[in-house]
Protein backbone atom coordinates (compact mmCIF):
# COMPACT_ATOMS: atom_id res chain seq x y z
CA UNK A 1 0.00 0.00 0.00
CA UNK A 2 1.22 3.28 -1.01
CA UNK A 3 1.70 5.89 1.34
CA UNK A 4 2.49 9.80 1.99
CA UNK A 5 6.15 8.46 3.10
CA UNK A 6 6.40 5.50 0.68
CA UNK A 7 10.15 5.68 -1.26
CA UNK A 8 9.05 6.40 -4.76
CA UNK A 9 12.59 7.37 -5.87
CA UNK A 10 16.20 7.06 -5.03
CA UNK A 11 19.00 9.50 -6.64
CA UNK A 12 22.46 9.82 -5.18
CA UNK A 13 25.37 12.52 -7.25
CA UNK A 14 29.22 13.06 -6.32
CA UNK A 15 29.69 16.18 -4.63
CA UNK A 16 32.84 17.84 -2.64
CA UNK A 17 33.68 18.25 1.08
CA UNK A 18 35.21 20.83 2.34
CA UNK A 19 38.44 19.80 1.60
CA UNK A 20 37.82 19.31 -2.32
CA UNK A 21 38.11 15.67 -1.79
CA UNK A 22 34.62 14.17 -3.66
CA UNK A 23 31.52 12.39 -1.64
CA UNK A 24 28.25 10.89 -1.73
CA UNK A 25 25.17 12.80 -1.48
CA UNK A 26 21.68 10.76 -1.23
CA UNK A 27 18.37 12.23 -2.05
CA UNK A 28 15.23 10.12 -1.33
CA UNK A 29 11.64 11.11 -2.72
CA UNK A 30 8.22 10.38 -1.45
CA UNK A 31 4.98 9.23 -2.61
CA UNK A 32 3.43 12.52 -0.99
CA UNK A 33 5.94 14.99 -2.50
CA UNK A 34 8.55 14.98 0.11
CA UNK A 35 12.21 14.67 -0.60
CA UNK A 36 15.05 13.91 1.89
CA UNK A 37 18.72 14.58 1.55
CA UNK A 38 22.15 13.83 3.02
CA UNK A 39 25.68 13.81 1.88
CA UNK A 40 28.37 11.58 3.87
CA UNK A 41 31.49 13.52 5.69
CA UNK A 42 34.85 12.33 5.30
CA UNK A 43 37.78 12.01 8.01
CA UNK A 44 41.28 12.14 7.75
CA UNK A 45 42.33 10.66 11.10
CA UNK A 46 40.80 7.59 10.86
CA UNK A 47 40.52 4.40 12.60
CA UNK A 48 41.12 1.07 11.33
CA UNK A 49 38.03 -0.68 12.55
CA UNK A 50 36.11 1.64 11.37
CA UNK A 51 33.30 0.98 7.98
CA UNK A 52 35.21 1.23 4.80
CA UNK A 53 34.79 4.51 2.89
CA UNK A 54 34.39 3.05 -0.93
CA UNK A 55 36.42 5.07 -2.97
CA UNK A 56 37.19 4.27 -6.51
CA UNK A 57 41.30 4.50 -6.87
CA UNK A 58 41.06 6.23 -10.54
CA UNK A 59 44.03 8.09 -10.35
CA UNK A 60 43.00 10.08 -13.53
CA UNK A 61 39.63 11.32 -11.46
CA UNK A 62 40.26 13.16 -8.09
CA UNK A 63 43.83 11.86 -7.72
CA UNK A 64 42.21 8.61 -6.87
CA UNK A 65 39.43 9.77 -4.39
CA UNK A 66 36.11 9.80 -6.64
CA UNK A 67 33.23 8.14 -5.22
CA UNK A 68 31.68 7.16 -8.53
CA UNK A 69 31.42 3.15 -7.71
CA UNK A 70 29.34 4.38 -4.15
CA UNK A 71 27.24 6.42 -6.29
CA UNK A 72 26.61 3.67 -8.65
CA UNK A 73 25.56 1.33 -5.76
CA UNK A 74 22.70 3.85 -4.39
CA UNK A 75 21.33 4.23 -7.88
CA UNK A 76 22.09 0.84 -9.25
CA UNK A 77 21.49 -1.40 -6.20
CA UNK A 78 20.70 0.14 -2.59
CA UNK A 79 18.04 2.69 -4.16
CA UNK A 80 16.19 0.40 -6.03
CA UNK A 81 15.99 -2.01 -3.33
CA UNK A 82 14.24 0.69 -0.87
CA UNK A 83 12.06 1.91 -3.41
CA UNK A 84 8.51 0.83 -2.58
CA UNK A 85 8.91 0.88 1.48
CA UNK A 86 8.34 3.48 4.08
CA UNK A 87 11.37 6.25 4.34
CA UNK A 88 10.13 5.78 8.45
CA UNK A 89 10.81 2.18 8.20
CA UNK A 90 14.37 3.31 9.26
CA UNK A 91 15.69 0.20 10.95
CA UNK A 92 13.60 -2.40 8.06
CA UNK A 93 15.62 -0.03 5.18
CA UNK A 94 19.00 -0.33 7.02
CA UNK A 95 19.01 -3.78 7.99
CA UNK A 96 18.50 -4.21 4.15
CA UNK A 97 21.42 -2.63 2.76
CA UNK A 98 23.35 -4.05 5.44
CA UNK A 99 22.59 -7.43 4.00
CA UNK A 100 22.96 -6.59 0.52
CA UNK A 101 25.94 -5.25 1.27
CA UNK A 102 26.94 -8.81 2.95
CA UNK A 103 30.65 -7.75 4.17
CA UNK A 104 31.36 -7.13 8.30
CA UNK A 105 32.44 -3.29 7.12
CA UNK A 106 30.28 -2.88 4.17
CA UNK A 107 33.00 -2.95 1.91
CA UNK A 108 31.10 -3.98 -1.30
CA UNK A 109 28.66 -1.25 -1.20
CA UNK A 110 30.70 1.10 1.00
CA UNK A 111 29.83 2.86 4.38
CA UNK A 112 29.64 6.00 2.23
CA UNK A 113 26.68 4.87 0.14
CA UNK A 114 24.55 3.06 2.50
CA UNK A 115 24.66 5.74 5.58
CA UNK A 116 23.93 8.49 2.38
CA UNK A 117 20.84 6.42 1.85
CA UNK A 118 20.11 5.51 5.54
CA UNK A 119 20.21 9.43 6.42
CA UNK A 120 18.75 11.00 3.51
CA UNK A 121 15.82 7.99 4.48
CA UNK A 122 15.76 9.61 8.10
CA UNK A 123 15.31 13.67 6.51
CA UNK A 124 12.53 12.22 4.05
CA UNK A 125 10.23 10.77 6.84
CA UNK A 126 10.57 14.05 8.74
CA UNK A 127 9.40 16.11 5.79
CA UNK A 128 6.76 14.03 5.25
CA UNK A 129 5.45 14.45 8.40
CA UNK A 130 6.68 18.28 8.32
CA UNK A 131 8.66 18.24 11.62
CA UNK A 132 11.96 19.30 12.15
CA UNK A 133 14.50 15.62 11.99
CA UNK A 134 15.10 16.17 15.48
CA UNK A 135 12.00 16.57 16.31
CA UNK A 136 11.38 13.00 14.22
CA UNK A 137 14.05 11.04 15.62
CA UNK A 138 13.54 12.21 19.75
CA UNK A 139 12.24 9.60 21.74
CA UNK A 140 11.85 11.41 24.80
CA UNK A 141 15.62 12.71 25.66
CA UNK A 142 15.85 15.79 23.23
CA UNK A 143 18.11 18.21 25.01
CA UNK A 144 20.73 21.25 23.38
CA UNK A 145 24.30 20.08 23.45
CA UNK A 146 27.17 21.30 25.14
CA UNK A 147 29.74 22.56 22.40
CA UNK A 148 33.44 21.23 22.35
CA UNK A 149 34.72 23.80 20.31
CA UNK A 150 37.87 23.28 17.98
CA UNK A 151 40.59 26.38 18.80
CA UNK A 152 44.05 25.23 18.13
CA UNK A 153 44.71 22.06 15.51
CA UNK A 154 47.93 19.89 15.07
CA UNK A 155 48.35 16.41 14.04
CA UNK A 156 46.65 15.42 10.75
CA UNK A 157 44.24 18.38 10.77
CA UNK A 158 47.20 20.71 10.66
CA UNK A 159 49.94 19.60 8.65
CA UNK A 160 51.12 17.99 12.07
CA UNK A 161 53.12 21.04 13.65
CA UNK A 162 52.39 19.97 17.00
CA UNK A 163 51.72 15.99 17.12
CA UNK A 164 48.04 16.47 19.58
CA UNK A 165 45.45 16.96 16.78
CA UNK A 166 43.11 19.21 18.64
CA UNK A 167 42.88 21.77 21.80
CA UNK A 168 39.68 22.22 22.75
CA UNK A 169 37.52 24.85 24.52
CA UNK A 170 34.53 23.74 26.96
CA UNK A 171 32.49 26.40 28.04
CA UNK A 172 31.40 24.39 31.23
CA UNK A 173 29.92 27.60 33.14
CA UNK A 174 27.28 27.91 29.97
CA UNK A 175 23.62 27.48 31.00
CA UNK A 176 22.44 27.48 27.61
CA UNK A 177 23.20 26.46 24.26
CA UNK A 178 23.62 30.09 22.87
CA UNK A 179 25.56 31.47 25.74
CA UNK A 180 28.40 28.48 25.52
CA UNK A 181 28.55 29.63 21.64
CA UNK A 182 28.54 33.31 22.46
CA UNK A 183 31.64 32.33 24.80
CA UNK A 184 33.17 30.17 22.54
CA UNK A 185 32.88 32.99 20.18
CA UNK A 186 35.13 35.13 22.54
CA UNK A 187 37.56 32.45 23.32
CA UNK A 188 38.26 32.04 19.66
CA UNK A 189 38.99 35.91 18.68
CA UNK A 190 40.98 36.38 21.63
CA UNK A 191 43.37 33.64 20.45
CA UNK A 192 43.95 34.98 17.67
CA UNK A 193 44.40 38.39 18.58
CA UNK A 194 46.74 36.67 20.77
CA UNK A 195 48.94 34.53 18.06
CA UNK A 196 48.90 37.87 15.65
CA UNK A 197 50.80 39.90 18.54
CA UNK A 198 53.30 37.23 19.01
CA UNK A 199 53.40 37.43 15.01
CA UNK A 200 52.17 33.71 15.10
CA UNK A 201 49.78 32.86 12.30
CA UNK A 202 46.35 34.11 14.03
CA UNK A 203 43.71 34.08 10.44
CA UNK A 204 44.68 30.91 8.53
CA UNK A 205 43.02 28.01 9.99
CA UNK A 206 43.68 23.99 9.51
CA UNK A 207 40.98 21.79 8.29
CA UNK A 208 38.27 21.93 11.29
CA UNK A 209 38.80 25.53 11.68
CA UNK A 210 41.08 26.03 14.44
CA UNK A 211 44.46 28.36 13.92
CA UNK A 212 47.29 26.00 12.60
CA UNK A 213 50.49 27.83 14.72
CA UNK A 214 53.94 26.32 15.06
CA UNK A 215 54.14 25.65 18.50
CA UNK A 216 55.49 23.23 21.21
CA UNK A 217 53.65 20.84 22.91
CA UNK A 218 52.91 22.73 25.66
CA UNK A 219 52.52 26.54 24.24
CA UNK A 220 48.46 25.67 23.42
CA UNK A 221 47.48 24.77 27.09
CA UNK A 222 49.19 28.04 28.54
CA UNK A 223 47.64 29.68 25.49
CA UNK A 224 44.17 28.80 26.13
CA UNK A 225 44.47 29.20 30.03
CA UNK A 226 45.74 32.86 29.57
CA UNK A 227 42.81 33.57 27.14
CA UNK A 228 40.54 32.34 29.71
CA UNK A 229 41.91 34.77 32.40
CA UNK A 230 42.28 37.70 29.78
CA UNK A 231 38.58 37.41 28.97
CA UNK A 232 37.73 37.17 32.41
CA UNK A 233 36.43 33.48 32.54
CA UNK A 234 38.13 31.21 35.54
CA UNK A 235 39.75 28.20 33.89
CA UNK A 236 37.87 24.99 35.69
CA UNK A 237 35.06 26.98 36.81
CA UNK A 238 33.82 28.55 33.61
CA UNK A 239 35.67 27.05 30.59
CA UNK A 240 37.66 24.05 30.45
CA UNK A 241 40.68 22.31 28.08
CA UNK A 242 40.26 19.26 26.05
CA UNK A 243 42.44 17.83 24.36
CA UNK A 244 42.32 15.29 21.81
CA UNK A 245 45.35 13.55 21.43
CA UNK A 246 44.70 11.22 18.56
CA UNK A 247 48.13 9.04 19.47
CA UNK A 248 47.65 5.95 17.64
CA UNK A 249 49.34 8.06 14.67
CA UNK A 250 52.36 8.78 16.98
CA UNK A 251 52.38 5.07 18.21
CA UNK A 252 55.41 2.62 17.39
CA UNK A 253 55.50 -0.83 18.46
CA UNK A 254 53.94 -0.05 21.52
CA UNK A 255 55.99 3.26 21.94
CA UNK A 256 54.50 6.60 22.25
CA UNK A 257 57.25 8.88 20.00
CA UNK A 258 56.56 12.92 20.65
CA UNK A 259 58.88 15.85 20.51
CA UNK A 260 61.77 13.45 19.93
CA UNK A 261 60.87 11.60 23.22
CA UNK A 262 59.98 8.25 23.28
CA UNK A 263 57.25 7.05 26.18
CA UNK A 264 56.28 3.33 26.78
CA UNK A 265 52.56 3.25 27.37
CA UNK A 266 53.09 3.32 31.05
CA UNK A 267 54.95 6.68 30.43
CA UNK A 268 52.68 8.64 28.47
CA UNK A 269 49.70 7.56 30.76
CA UNK A 270 51.69 9.28 33.58
CA UNK A 271 52.59 12.15 31.02
CA UNK A 272 48.53 12.79 30.69
CA UNK A 273 48.13 12.45 34.01
CA UNK A 274 50.32 15.63 34.94
CA UNK A 275 48.50 17.84 32.12
CA UNK A 276 45.33 17.10 34.13
CA UNK A 277 46.48 18.40 37.01
CA UNK A 278 48.53 21.42 35.31
CA UNK A 279 46.06 22.82 33.14
CA UNK A 280 42.83 22.41 33.71
CA UNK A 281 41.91 19.33 31.32
CA UNK A 282 38.68 18.19 31.80
CA UNK A 283 38.52 15.65 28.71
CA UNK A 284 41.27 13.48 26.59
CA UNK A 285 40.44 12.08 23.42
CA UNK A 286 42.22 8.94 22.37
CA UNK A 287 44.59 9.24 24.50
CA UNK A 288 46.08 5.47 24.32
CA UNK A 289 46.33 4.46 20.72
CA UNK A 290 42.99 2.19 19.42
CA UNK A 291 45.03 -1.43 20.00
CA UNK A 292 46.54 -0.14 23.22
CA UNK A 293 44.12 -1.97 25.53
CA UNK A 294 47.08 -2.13 28.38
CA UNK A 295 47.55 1.23 28.28
CA UNK A 296 43.94 2.31 27.88
CA UNK A 297 43.68 0.16 31.27
CA UNK A 298 46.96 2.18 32.63
CA UNK A 299 44.87 5.43 31.72
CA UNK A 300 41.47 4.61 32.89
CA UNK A 301 42.56 3.63 36.13
CA UNK A 302 44.49 7.03 36.85
CA UNK A 303 41.79 9.32 35.41
CA UNK A 304 38.47 7.40 34.85
CA UNK A 305 36.97 8.98 38.03
CA UNK A 306 38.41 12.45 37.75
CA UNK A 307 38.31 13.20 33.40
CA UNK A 308 36.23 12.86 30.67
CA UNK A 309 38.32 9.64 28.69
CA UNK A 310 36.69 9.79 24.74
CA UNK A 311 37.26 6.30 22.99
CA UNK A 312 37.39 7.27 19.49
CA UNK A 313 39.77 5.63 17.09
CA UNK A 314 39.66 3.36 20.24
CA UNK A 315 36.00 2.31 19.83
CA UNK A 316 34.57 3.66 16.18
CA UNK A 317 30.82 4.01 16.85
CA UNK A 318 31.15 -0.39 16.92
CA UNK A 319 28.96 -2.01 19.38
CA UNK A 320 31.49 -4.92 19.69
CA UNK A 321 34.67 -2.69 20.86
CA UNK A 322 32.33 -0.58 22.78
CA UNK A 323 31.61 -3.36 24.90
CA UNK A 324 34.84 -4.87 25.19
CA UNK A 325 35.23 -1.20 26.71
CA UNK A 326 33.14 -1.64 28.62
CA UNK A 327 33.34 -4.94 30.15
CA UNK A 328 37.41 -3.63 30.85
CA UNK A 329 36.25 -0.67 32.20
CA UNK A 330 37.88 1.44 29.80
CA UNK A 331 37.76 4.81 28.78
CA UNK A 332 34.10 6.58 30.21
CA UNK A 333 32.87 8.34 27.21
CA UNK A 334 32.61 7.43 23.36
CA UNK A 335 32.58 9.53 20.09
CA UNK A 336 29.84 9.12 17.75
CA UNK A 337 30.39 9.62 14.36
CA UNK A 338 28.06 8.35 11.89
CA UNK A 339 29.91 7.02 8.96
CA UNK A 340 32.35 5.05 11.29
CA UNK A 341 29.57 2.41 11.52
CA UNK A 342 27.24 3.34 8.70
CA UNK A 343 23.68 3.78 9.08
CA UNK A 344 21.70 5.65 11.49
CA UNK A 345 19.87 2.39 13.11
CA UNK A 346 23.10 1.37 13.99
CA UNK A 347 24.37 4.49 15.16
CA UNK A 348 21.14 5.14 17.52
CA UNK A 349 21.64 1.24 18.95
CA UNK A 350 25.79 2.14 20.05
CA UNK A 351 24.03 5.59 21.99
CA UNK A 352 21.61 3.90 23.60
CA UNK A 353 24.55 0.96 24.71
CA UNK A 354 26.52 3.79 26.17
CA UNK A 355 24.06 5.01 27.90
CA UNK A 356 22.90 2.38 29.14
CA UNK A 357 26.72 1.52 30.38
CA UNK A 358 27.23 4.52 31.93
CA UNK A 359 29.53 6.20 29.11
CA UNK A 360 29.30 9.75 28.05
CA UNK A 361 28.35 10.61 24.67
CA UNK A 362 29.36 13.04 22.32
CA UNK A 363 27.96 13.52 18.49
CA UNK A 364 31.21 14.56 16.35
CA UNK A 365 31.88 15.65 12.77
CA UNK A 366 34.37 14.45 10.47
CA UNK A 367 37.52 16.53 9.47
CA UNK A 368 36.39 16.21 5.87
CA UNK A 369 33.27 17.87 6.43
CA UNK A 370 30.20 19.22 4.17
CA UNK A 371 26.83 22.15 4.48
CA UNK A 372 24.89 18.55 5.86
CA UNK A 373 23.73 19.25 9.48
CA UNK A 374 22.36 15.79 10.36
CA UNK A 375 24.68 15.94 13.30
CA UNK A 376 22.93 18.88 15.34
CA UNK A 377 19.68 17.15 14.83
CA UNK A 378 21.10 13.93 15.78
CA UNK A 379 22.68 15.22 19.15
CA UNK A 380 19.60 16.96 20.16
CA UNK A 381 17.05 14.11 19.25
CA UNK A 382 19.29 11.60 21.21
CA UNK A 383 20.06 14.06 24.11
CA UNK A 384 24.03 13.11 23.48
CA UNK A 385 24.93 15.70 25.65
CA UNK A 386 27.97 17.13 23.58
CA UNK A 387 28.68 17.84 20.39
CA UNK A 388 32.16 18.37 18.87
CA UNK A 389 31.89 19.94 15.16
CA UNK A 390 35.09 21.81 14.83
CA UNK A 391 35.60 25.71 15.39
CA UNK A 392 33.86 28.53 14.80
CA UNK A 393 35.04 29.16 11.68
CA UNK A 394 34.41 27.60 7.99
CA UNK A 395 30.94 27.62 6.40
CA UNK A 396 30.44 23.41 6.75
CA UNK A 397 31.04 23.91 10.84
CA UNK A 398 28.93 27.12 10.97
CA UNK A 399 25.95 25.22 9.08
CA UNK A 400 25.77 22.89 12.27
CA UNK A 401 26.04 25.57 14.80
CA UNK A 402 23.66 27.70 13.29
CA UNK A 403 20.78 24.39 12.65
CA UNK A 404 21.76 24.62 17.05
CA UNK A 405 20.78 28.04 16.81
CA UNK A 406 17.15 27.22 15.04
CA UNK A 407 16.82 24.22 17.01
CA UNK A 408 17.50 26.25 19.95
CA UNK A 409 14.60 28.56 18.97
CA UNK A 410 12.27 25.77 18.26
CA UNK A 411 12.59 24.32 21.44
CA UNK A 412 11.14 27.76 23.38
CA UNK A 413 12.52 29.79 25.75
CA UNK A 414 13.72 26.89 28.15
CA UNK A 415 14.82 24.62 26.11
CA UNK A 416 16.89 21.96 27.95
CA UNK A 417 20.31 22.66 28.11
CA UNK A 418 22.95 19.55 28.96
CA UNK A 419 25.44 21.58 31.42
CA UNK A 420 28.53 20.34 32.19
CA UNK A 421 28.46 17.83 34.69
CA UNK A 422 31.79 17.18 36.33
CA UNK A 423 33.04 13.31 36.68
CA UNK A 424 33.76 13.04 40.22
Amino acid sequence: MTTNDTITRVHARQVLDSRGNPTVEAEVYCAGGAMGRAIVPSGASTGKYEAVELRDGDPAHFGGKGVRKAVGHVNEILGPAVTGMSASAQEEIDRKMIALDGTPNKSRLGANAILAVSLACAHAAAAARGVPLWQYLDRGWACMPLPMVNMISGGLHAGNELPFQDFLSLPIGARSYSEALEITGAVYRSIGRWLETKQLEGKLVADEGGYGPRMSLFEPFELMLETYRLIGLNPGHDAAVAVDVASTHFCYGGHYTITRVTDTSEQFAERLEGLVGQYYVSSIEDGMAEDDWDGWRRLSSKLNDRVQLIGDDLFTTNPQRLQRGIDEKVANAILIKPNQIGTLTETLAVIEQARAAGYRTIISARSGETEDATIADLAVATGAGQIKIGSVARSERLAKYNQLLRIEEQMGPNAPFAKWQPIA
